[in-house]
């Protein structure tokens, strides 16, 4: 009896002890934010935008102020300077993107090449900005992809895909995947980044989880199948280190969002002079297997 009430003690004590902790997030000045790549056998593609504070309201008013435009784009491939041209396209809802990307009139053009090194430059109102990045040599492959029931499922529609891939020989075989389902928009993994240092030199079979659209509610218990009828794609691409570790910890902090276990990190860009954001560079391979009904 003693004890227990020492033990009741001990917590009153503590909880007595206890401090409230408010954190007021600094709205601070916006900053550039550059999402930009450029993947073998493409033209690149470069968004800008500004951030916005921790209190805003997000709205497609607001997103669509949030673009930069009429900036100052270019990117260089050895000693040859390609001039970058601001497009807009429009969704069915009549919502305004832009983006920089070649002039399809210029020559010559500037389409990704395995191998090849890059340099960003941006001038935004008198502020330049720079970023380098690789695609690298297609090194680590999809042998081949397959399809095969669901495990812990009662749905006999559901499917998981599955493939065999190989990993070359030393360290540093960095990759990111994504998925298509029939025609819908290649989606990255809900963890679209891996290394290898577990899996150095072997060729192993994995589960592909199916890409998801990270605007919308995720349902975890299912998130990862593929239905029986669908045409699955999945796009393997080699990456660059510092690819890798910004995804690596952009994920990592999308998925803290609301977790008070979780501490907090830093996503580490590459972009010069504080800007936020990356450069990417993908060596792709495709993959595509039609699942029967």
């Amino acid at each position: 009896m003693f004890r227990n009430l020492i033990f009741v003690w001990v917590c009153i004590l503590l909880i007595a002890c206890e401090r409230e902790i408010n954190i007021t997030p600094v709205n601070k000045d916006s900053r550039l934010v550059v999402d930009a790549e450029i993947e073998n056998g493409r033209a690149p593609i470069v968004v800008l935008s500004k951030s916005l504070n921790f209190f805003s309201t997000i709205d497609s008013a607001e997103l669509a102020n949030s673009y930069i435009r009429n900036a100052t784009v270019s990117i260089q491939e050895g000693n040859t300077i390609y001039p970058l041209k601001e497009f807009e396209i429009r969704d069915t809802s009549g919502n305004r993107f832009y983006y920089y990307s070649t002039d399809p009139q210029a020559i010559p053009q500037l389409i990704g090449q395995f191998g090849k090194n890059y340099k960003l430059s941006i001038n935004v109102e008198g502020i330049s900005y720079t970023s380098e990045t690789t695609i690298p040599l297609l090194t680590k492959t999809m042998d081949s992809i397959w399809w095969k029931p669901a495990p812990n499922n009662d749905d006999p529609k559901k499917v998981v895909l599955m493939a065999r891939v190989q990993d070359p020989p030393g360290l540093g075989n960095y990759i990111r995947y994504f998925t298509r389902q029939n025609s819908q928009a290649f989606l990255p993994g809900l963890n679209s980044v891996f290394d290898d240092n577990i899996i150095d030199g072997k060729t192993y079979e994995i589960q592909v989880d199916r890409g998801v659209n990270r605007n919308e509610d995720v349902d975890f218990e299912t998130y990862g199948f593929f239905q029986k009828g669908d045409t699955v794609s999945v796009k393997l691409c080699n990456i660059s280190k510092s690819t890798y570790d910004f995804w690596r910890t952009w994920e990592f902090n999308l998925q803290s969002v609301g977790n008070p276990f979780s501490s907090p990190g830093k996503v580490i860009g590459n972009i010069s002079n504080n800007a936020l954001g990356a450069f990417c560079g993908y060596a792709a391979q495709y993959r595509t297997l039609i699942i029967p009904k």
